[in-house]
């Protein structure tokens, strides 16, 4: 049988250092990760919204198209000089749900461009989850430069990269 033998490197320091670093790596990858994700679902609220927005923009534009249709009626009413009781009945009538169209549409404005709103805040928020994953992402791959360049300069960079991420997306949270 063959006997298995392992080696190992003689004088092999123990490099204090370079698990602090790798400590500094693994909390800046979780911090990226949450801040991804913070990223990524609010680009899909962002969608969500403007998708509410257009849909409100959609329905006052059927209400305001009603409304143009009864002021034609109106119009053709008054175009044929159409007298008696049924012509009358017939514009109070007209008259009453352009009144009601007037009013949807106001609710239906004051709605979508609450929506849009809304949509905006979040493209918003979104921005600084972006930058924030960007400059975690910079901080990650300085502070992993150490392992190869033996190099305090990487990690102190990726420090102060890491936190300026922290701190964009915190805004984000904030806004």
């Amino acid at each position: 049988m063959a006997e298995l033998e392992i080696h190992h490197e003689e004088g092999h320091e123990h490099d204090r250092m370079g698990q602090m670093v790798g400590v500094l790596a693994a909390v800046l990858a979780v911090c990226l990760a949450v801040v991804t994700i913070l990223s990524h679902r609010t680009h899909t609220e962002a969608i969500i919204k403007k998708s509410d927005s257009v849909d409100e923009w959609q329905h006052y534009q059927s209400s305001r198209l009603k409304f143009h249709n009864l002021e034609l009626g109106e119009r053709l009413i008054g175009a044929l000089e159409a007298n008696g009781a049924a012509a009358e009945k017939n514009l109070q009538q007209i008259q009453k749900e352009e009144q009601k169209y007037v009013e949807q549409a106001k609710e239906l404005q004051e709605k979508a461009e609450g929506k849009e709103e809304e949509s905006k805040a979040a493209e918003k928020r979104a921005l600084h989850y972006d930058l924030g994953e960007g400059l975690l992402e910079i901080a990650l791959v300085l502070s992993s430069l150490y392992f190869i360049a033996r190099k305090m300069l990487f990690p102190a960079i990726g420090v102060i990269a890491g936190v300026a991420g922290i701190i964009v997306a915190v805004t984000g949270l904030l806004g």
